[in-house]
């Protein structure tokens, strides 16, 4: 398991699949959810990501299924990947934690959920 941080893309796939099992226009849609609509992940980004995060472990193919004479494949998190998940999750959390504490000492409580 590398200690390099995730980018983004593969982190939010592997918090899709953190939920159950999904195909790829699945993942799509589940992450442009998750993201609050700020990230967009076109075919292309998804398989290229897919592919490194198989390469690595982290995910591997659940089931294929065919739908209206297509091939649908679909992907879960390994154990390995829930626990690249939870660690990156944590290095995040530690990191945002840090950036409010600072942001409060400037007096930017508000920015941060408002805590004084």
């Amino acid at each position: 398991m590398t200690d390099a941080p995730l980018r983004e893309p593969a982190f939010l796939v592997l918090t899709a699949l953190a939920a159950q099992p999904q195909h790829g226009y699945a993942m799509i849609a589940d992450v442009h959810r998750i993201s609050d609509g700020k990230v967009r992940l076109h075919a292309g980004t998804l398989y290229a990501v897919l592919d490194r995060l198989r390469g690595e472990g982290l995910v591997e193919i659940d089931r294929e299924e065919v739908v209206q004479s297509r091939l649908r494949r679909y992907y879960r998190l390994t154990e390995q990947g829930a626990r690249r998940l939870a660690a990156e999750a944590e290095r995040l959390r530690r990191h945002a934690e840090t950036a409010g504490q600072r942001l409060r000492r400037l007096g930017l409580a508000r920015v941060v959920g408002g805590h004084a």
